[in-house]
């Protein structure tokens, strides 16, 4: 791997692992998620990059892609289970990192749970390593402390401009005979919850991405697709971004888009079973034989 592009990867390790703690410690009864969500965008920006997806912020049964909605008003209650989910991004090199916590409390077991699991997963991975001893080592941590892994959630490859790519890193055994990539970046993340430990699609999308180009008839959609393509490339991006810069009529144009087949949706995420659901996260960096968590 050429130094610079080392160089890029760690740094925005680096700069995830501060607005993730920088999320987490705003983390109070009473706090908007949106003030959340823009002071990590804000201070990834002051840190030289941009966010690599819109910043997760998943509250008890939903376990990932919530990200605040324009002009939203949820604030944190005491004792609601928050996943912090965020990334940078450094020229198109990513990281992807998360933690969890229990607001005015600030760990539980369910939390510590999946705390375990990655730092376990820590403790053993190498490049080329089979995916099945990172699954079973997920799986078995959980398990053991009495809870269950969500088994279609789960790490991945990561590439330029790519925030997922390449192998899935399933939570729990899946018998895949698939290994990690020798060289480049993954991302790990155990989620661990108190329900059967599926995860399906809500109705609620606050998260796209660009398919492709496609023929716009609207001037306003023609604008926005545009700067979508320069700003984002293929990352995804909040819908309250969009708002933000070109108004509410935005709404209407990025719901045409996806219907045309330029943009895709990611639906809210949540347990089945309406459990409670906690999540960690690094990115790991393979070069020459040796593993660096970018993010730690």
């Amino acid at each position: 791997m050429e130094k610079e592009e080392r160089e890029k990867w760690i740094l925005a390790g680096t700069i995830g692992k501060e607005v993730r703690e920088l999320g987490i410690s705003m983390c109070k009864p009473g706090t908007k998620l949106i003030d959340i969500a823009e002071a990590i965008e804000k201070k990834t920006q002051e840190m030289g990059a941009k966010p690599s997806f819109p910043p997760n912020l998943s509250i008890n049964q939903i376990a990932a892609h919530y990200t605040p909605k324009f002009e939203d008003k949820t604030e944190l209650k005491e004792g609601d289970i928050i996943k912090i989910d965020v990334g940078a991004s450094v020229d198109g090199y990513l990281s992807d990192t998360a933690a969890t916590t229990v607001v005015g409390v600030g760990e539980n077991p369910l939390v510590k749970s999946a705390k375990d699991a990655l730092d376990s997963v820590m403790r053993i991975i190498k490049p080329g390593m089979p995916i099945i001893e990172i699954s079973s080592v997920i799986e078995d941590t959980i398990r053991k402390a009495g809870f269950s892994p969500i088994v279609n959630l789960g790490g991945h490859g990561v590439g330029k401009y790519s925030l997922h790519e390449g192998e899935f890193i399933a939570n729990a055994r899946n018998y895949s005979e698939s290994y990690l990539r020798k060289e480049g970046i993954v991302a790990v993340e155990p989620f661990a919850t108190t329900g059967g430990g599926y995860v399906i699609d809500s109705s609620e999308v606050q998260i796209l991405s660009l398919i492709k180009s496609k023929n716009v008839r609207s001037s306003l959609g023609r604008e926005i697709l545009k700067f979508i393509e320069e700003e984002y490339h293929e990352l995804p991006f909040a819908k309250r971004w969009i708002m933000n810069k070109f108004g509410r009529l935005a709404d209407m144009e990025l719901k045409a888009l996806v219907a045309n087949g330029a943009l895709n949706e990611f639906n809210v995420l949540k347990e089945k079973d309406n459990g409670m659901v906690a999540q960690f996260e690094h990115s790991f960096l393979f070069d020459d034989g040796k593993v660096t968590v970018t993010t730690l």
